[in-house]
């Protein structure tokens, strides 16, 4: 088995790690992480199969009919597939949403890669997300694998995360700032 990334802990780290050796060990890398990445834009499209996932209410038999029913119907290769009914069986699908991010770690850091988050205040044209990902790639070097996202509470600017640190360049951050500046004043 490969060994992978330290310092992930926690139930969502401990299940990400063993989805994570177990297609590296059967060579199904791209398959699990394509599948994982279409069920977290799932999980963000559907409020039904995110109350699907987190509600103890909801009976395992059920949860494990309908997540084996999506999966199937998405297409979802057989280890993924496997993986997730496993959750399902031990009442551990409200962890899933986790266990992706962690999962999609473990990958970035297997393939020599950092991931930013870029958040904007209206969706990125191709030019403005080129733009971003040649300067991350100067700034950081190596591969930079972005992740952009569409916050309209930004107003205007980007907030960019890369692991622990942040930059926020957003309008939103700006007023707050002037804010706090004219109240000191009066």
């Amino acid at each position: 088995m490969t060994t992978v990334v330290g310092g992930v802990a926690g139930l969502a780290g401990r299940y990400a790690t063993a989805l994570f050796e177990l297609a590296v060990e059967h060579k199904q890398l791209d398959a699990v992480a394509a599948d994982l990445t279409g069920l977290a834009t799932l999980l963000d499209e559907s409020a039904d199969l995110r109350r699907l996932v987190r509600s103890p209410a909801i009976s395992r038999g059920d949860q494990m009919k309908a997540v084996a029913a999506i999966l199937e119907r998405a297409g979802a290769a057989d280890l993924t597939r496997r993986f997730v009914g496993l959750l399902a069986e031990r009442r551990r699908l409200f962890v899933l949403a986790a266990v992706i991010e962690v999962f999609g770690q473990l990958l970035a850091a297997h393939r020599g890669e950092v991931r930013a988050s870029v958040a904007s205040a209206q969706k990125l044209t191709a030019k403005q997300s080129a733009s971003i990902h040649a300067a991350l790639k100067k700034a950081l070097g190596g591969k930079v694998v972005v992740d952009a996202t569409v916050d309209e509470a930004l107003i205007g600017g980007l907030v960019v995360r890369v692991g622990s640190r942040m930059i926020d360049a957003s309008l939103r951050t700006k007023l707050q700032r002037l804010e706090l500046a004219m109240k000191g004043v009066a």
